[in-house]
């Protein structure tokens, strides 16, 4: 069973999935989408079948570049399993042909968010060896 999955984010509901793939990638320091290769539908979180044109000849692509804040939220309460977390900050951000939902690196002071800031996503390893990504200032 390809159970790599399990190995994402602070707590892992699920350990198998049709885009283990995604893992994989977070391993070897990248973040990545799909596409759809009939209708060239940009995804993510990976999807391993279109609902737009429901085929499921998918390819991947990298999450890279710079991306726009469009909204965040601070989270000072927190759902059983990431209360260890807190706070922590979730936000959208728009690359332009898509958006990622992710959280806010926690070097970045909250004082310092604002929306239409530049970010970038990168891979996260946790303390208990788990990955994840993050959206952090652009590197120079």
């Amino acid at each position: 069973m390809d159970d790599r999955f399990k190995r994402f984010g602070t707590v892992s509901f699920t350990a198998v999935t049709k885009t283990n793939d995604f893992i994989s990638h977070l391993e070897a320091g990248k973040v990545t989408g799909t596409r759809c290769r009939v209708c060239n539908k940009l995804f993510f979180p990976p999807r391993a079948d279109c609902f737009f044109c429901l085929s499921s000849d998918m390819e991947w692509f990298p999450v890279s570049g710079k991306g726009r804040l469009i909204t965040y939220s601070t989270l000072r309460y927190a759902p059983v399993g990431f209360e260890k977390d807190i706070p922590y900050t979730i936000a959208v951000v728009d690359f332009g042909e898509y958006k990622v939902f992710g959280r806010i690196a926690k070097d970045i002071p909250e004082d310092k968010i604002s929306i239409g800031m530049e970010l970038e996503v990168k891979v996260n390893e946790l303390p208990n060896g788990q990955l994840n990504y993050v959206f952090c200032l652009p590197r120079l």
